[in-house]
């Protein structure tokens, strides 16, 4: 009776400090390099604009672009850093509006149902945590796409490149994924 209690006992606390998709660390590994040639500055402001026009690859796991901003997240969550802010954008365009998808309309998209998308807790993980998630407003109009086939954090612009334009004026740096 003793062993079954201790092993209830341990598997509700591996359960209970498990990670889940609606955690960042899930998302992917970030590695401390204590042998870096180069010392940046962390205790600074990091502006960030990703730009993304690819779609996943997988219909099951999600879009690796996506996952590089979770992960670019994480690197500066280290503990040790004080008052450094990151601000970070996702602009969305081309054929990558589709991983933005509800699960309904992704599943549509693909044509194979009750399929879902393995984005949309990214998406939702990644605006909790103060990432605006944007969509080209061209993309979209092009491809007849509304704001209800999205998830529903998302934010329309007018397009990508005019929002990119934006940001850099608002001194945010662009990274093409």
């Amino acid at each position: 009776m003793k062993k079954l209690f201790f092993g209830i006992l341990c598997l509700t606390m591996i359960l209970s400090y498990s990670q889940t998709s609606e955690d960042l660390d899930f998302y992917g590994p970030v590695f401390e390099v204590e042998d870096a040639d180069i010392d940046i500055d962390l205790n600074q402001d990091f502006k960030v604009d990703f730009d993304v026009a690819d779609i996943s690859k997988s219909t099951t796991e999600a879009n690796r672009k996506f996952v590089t901003v979770a992960r670019y997240l994480q690197l500066h969550r280290a503990p040790k850093l004080e008052n450094n802010k990151v601000k970070a954008v996702l602009v969305v365009h081309g054929s990558a509006i589709f991983d933005l998808f509800t699960h309904e309309e992704y599943a549509a998209h693909h044509q194979e149902e009750g399929l879902k998308n393995p984005n949309y807790d990214l998406l939702t993980v990644l605006e909790e945590e103060g990432v605006d998630i944007v969509l080209c407003g061209q993309s979209a109009k092009s491809r007849k796409i509304t704001r209800e086939m999205m998830h529903p954090k998302v934010k329309l612009a007018l397009s990508a490149m005019s929002m990119h334009i934006q940001l850099h004026k608002e001194n945010y740096t662009l990274i093409k994924l």
